[in-house]
């Protein structure tokens, strides 16, 4: 019960320092006059992306290194099947044109360097390093497409990568006499918010792996379900609450970009904090589970651009696929006797059944 309380007070503790720490930065960057683009192409994506980064830095410091890379693919996984397909059940998702061209081919051009990166089952420290470069450099290519925008082009860009007509009414710089007009508060606001997210990392992945030992299941299982889940809560708050809105094209460019910075930023600076040994990938996850990221990465792509919009049957899809997924790693954790059945209808009926539903929608849509 005290390390149930724990991880409950953790993922607490995470959602609630990210919105401190989004919160206060956001001021901050408006107060000295940086836009409300590029703030909302960096500082908010990011910020709803670094519990993942507390969690596996946390991770590594405990020597827990499969468990920081399981939580960045469990939960590139559960941005995309779960609150994708959640927020499109919710309402047909409009995919804007600059994500189509370039951010999701981004988001499975960095998914597939991960997958290399891994396949001699260790990322090393060097790798680690180009990918905190490439995070560096994307950032950089932001904010100067941002600058570089005309007035006209602007006008067009606000429903963008990461739905930034919203952040235009939600992130406006406080005015004067407002309580978070002050650059003291605004700098406590940041400092109370990393606090939160150093000590909710802290009890998340303590508890985790008390449930791991207790379930009988690996660290890396507990990472691409429960801690995976739980560290995406900021994503998953932001993407329904947009499509609760009708502001759907946040929903999809909160989740596009967050995937971008687990690989670059998560994955970079967990394995710069581990040094020298790099981070460890296990068996498991080489085997199976990042693949399977790379071909939900993958199937972004035909969905996006063929018809601009992720359809509630698609988000059906998604979200059932996510269960399916979960499913086979509780089944194969616990050797059941059913994994073998349920492996065989997934992959002789669901998956090309899906597959063939997705190439008539494509052909119709064309048409």
């Amino acid at each position: 019960m005290i390390h149930l309380f724990l991880f409950i007070a953790g993922l607490v503790c995470l959602v609630l320092g990210a919105n401190l720490l989004v919160r206060g930065a956001s001021k901050l960057a408006l107060s000295f006059g940086i836009s409300p683009l590029v703030v909302g192409l960096t500082i908010v994506a990011f910020g709803t992306s670094a519990p993942e980064v507390a969690v596996s830095v946390a991770s590594v410091l405990e020597g827990k290194t499969d468990m920081a890379i399981g939580n960045v693919v469990g939960s590139n996984i559960f941005n995309v099947l779960f609150i994708l397909g959640l927020s499109a059940l919710i309402v047909p998702l409009v995919v804007h044109r600059q994500l189509i061209r370039q951010e999701v081919p981004i988001m499975f051009g960095v998914t597939l360097l991960m997958a290399l990166m891994a396949m001699d089952g260790r990322l090393q420290l060097w790798e680690s390093v180009a990918l905190v470069i490439l995070l560096v450099a994307y950032t950089g290519f932001l904010v100067v497409q941002s600058r570089r925008e005309t007035a006209a082009n602007q006008a067009a860009a606000q429903a963008s990568a990461q739905g930034v007509d919203e952040f235009e009414s939600e992130l406006q710089a406080s005015p004067v006499g407002a309580w978070d007009a002050k650059l003291p508060v605004q700098l406590a606001l940041i400092a109370v918010g990393l606090a939160l997210l150093v000590l909710g990392s802290d009890w998340l992945v303590g508890a985790a792996v008390v449930f791991a030992k207790a379930l009988g299941v690996s660290d890396v299982v507990i990472a691409l379900t429960i801690v995976a889940a739980g560290t995406s809560m900021p994503e998953v708050a932001t993407s329904i609450a947009a499509a609760l809105k009708g502001e759907r094209d946040i929903a999809v460019g909160n989740v596009v970009g967050s995937n971008i910075f687990n690989i670059l930023g998560c994955l970079g600076i967990s394995g710069v904090v581990a040094g020298g040994a790099g981070l460890v990938v296990a068996p498991s996850l080489l085997a199976f589970d990042i693949w399977v990221m790379l071909a939900v990465a993958l199937a972004c792509l035909p969905m996006f651009i063929t018809g601009g919009e992720i359809a509630r049957w698609e988000g059906g899809v998604f979200a059932g696929y996510y269960v399916a997924y979960v499913s086979y790693l509780i089944l194969a954790a616990q050797q059941h006797d059913a994994l073998g059945d349920f492996s065989s209808v997934m992959l002789s009926f669901v998956v090309p059944l899906t597959v063939i539903t997705l190439v008539v929608a494509v052909l119709r849509r064309r048409a």
